[in-house]
């Protein structure tokens, strides 16, 4: 199977799994309005997607260090829809909130070993990691769409329409699965990294990461109420704010794997973070339908460092790429869920502007924590001579080898 076309099939795939983590916030609303929950009761849904998937992703992660394990490509997409699917049954909270968690671990297995077996398919391009990437950021853009268009008419009944993506998202992964164990390409990723680990460089990015997810998390979570307050109308208001925050997403994965291409990753990140607190700012206090414009700024300079910071994990930690991937990856959405009922709360205490408020200092942390990073030295695969049809049975330059199997 040629690059080209196994990144596609892993891209739309991803697109299919992430819009369910898109799907749980664009759900709250609609929580709030059927069920009469509060801001923080409502926000402890995320919470639920958030906790259980940001452990186990990284456990995830180790064992595809261990084990090369394709297969958890199609069973987690179905995992992660089937939970979504039955979280608007019946009107337990608690009930609501397994099948939520559900979701969040088929998310939480699935993107460790699809963040592995992208890099190999890309063969450590910018790029190409830059539309996989883009792949998800478009199901979260999807989500709040197709949430409105299931869950709007018909009620929180109708969530079982919601399956069909995650049926959809199956179908897709088994044509790479099949390719990776016709070919064997874990056979060809067992050679020994370039380079040795760099565990604290790992740990200043992995807090960059969390504290841009709070970020990330804390809009996507309210948003949608937030520009409803902001510039009255109904629910139509809320669902364009929360679209554009996701569309610009997928925009600024594609930009900074170009940007990375001309420029080092950690440049990048850094320029992308202080821009991303300004944009903040103008989306709290800056009135009118120019909120718009500064959700669309925000969303794109968040995503620019988002692919960077993936292939940036996996180069300071080249021995243990799965795991690398499953923080990096995982965190960037997982972590920031834990801090979603302290916003929540925070709004019932006061308003939503003052708990949006303390979000713009977020992404100036990430900065900090940027400042005394590195490039690693690692071929650039996006400038490096390619083999002829290179694809999934091509192995990775040597500095971007997978770790040990």
């Amino acid at each position: 199977m040629k690059r080209n076309t196994s990144i596609t099939l892993l891209s739309v795939g991803h697109a299919c799994v992430d819009i369910y983590q898109g799907a749980v916030a664009a759900l709250v609303p609609f929580f709030i309005a059927e069920r009469d929950y509060t801001y923080a009761v409502a926000s402890g849904i995320v919470l639920a997607a958030s906790l259980l998937s940001s452990v186990a992703q990284p456990v995830f992660g180790a064992l595809t260090d261990r084990w090369a394990m394709p297969w958890l490509l199609p069973v987690s997409t179905l995992l992660g829809g089937v939970g979504i699917a039955l979280s608007g049954l019946g009107g337990s909270y608690a009930l609501t909130l397994v099948f939520v968690a559900v979701s969040g671990i088929g998310v939480a297995a699935y993107h460790p070993e699809s963040a592995r077996v992208a890099r190999l398919a890309s063969q450590g391009s910018h790029r190409a990691m830059g539309w996989f990437s883009s792949g998800g950021n478009i199901g979260f853009a999807l989500a709040p769409l197709m949430v409105t268009a299931v869950v709007a008419p018909g009620g929180l009944s109708w969530t079982p329409l919601l399956v069909l993506p995650a049926l959809v998202g199956t179908a897709l992964c088994l044509p790479v699965v099949r390719a990776l164990q016709q070919k064997e390409v874990g056979d060809a990723a067992t050679a020994l990294p370039a380079g040795s680990d760099d565990v604290a460089s790992f740990v200043k990015l992995s807090l960059a990461v969390v504290f841009r997810s709070i970020a990330f998390v804390g809009m996507s979570t309210f948003i949608a109420l937030y520009a409803r307050q902001r510039l009255g109308g109904g629910e139509i208001v809320g669902t364009i704010a929360l679209t554009v925050l996701y569309c610009g997403s997928a925009i600024g994965s594609v930009v900074g794997g170009n940007l990375a291409s001309r420029w080092d990753r950690v440049t990048v990140t850094r320029w992308s973070y202080l821009i991303t607190a300004a944009a903040i700012a103008g989306v709290v206090w800056v009135p009118g339908p120019a909120i718009y414009l500064f959700v669309a700024l925000t969303s794109v300079c968040l995503y620019v460092p988002f692919s960077l910071q993936v292939t940036l994990g996996q180069d300071y930690l080249p021995s243990r790429i799965g795991t690398a991937s499953g923080i990096t990856l995982g965190l960037t959405v997982s972590i920031g869920g834990l801090a979603s009922p302290v916003i929540g709360s925070l709004a019932d205490a006061t308003s939503l502007q003052t708990a949006l408020a303390p979000l713009v200092l977020m992404p100036l942390i990430s900065w900090v924590l940027f400042r005394n990073l590195h490039e690693p030295a690692a071929l650039d695969a996006d400038t490096a001579p390619q083999p002829q049809d290179a694809g999934l049975d091509a192995a990775p330059a040597p500095a971007q080898q997978l770790g040990n199997r």
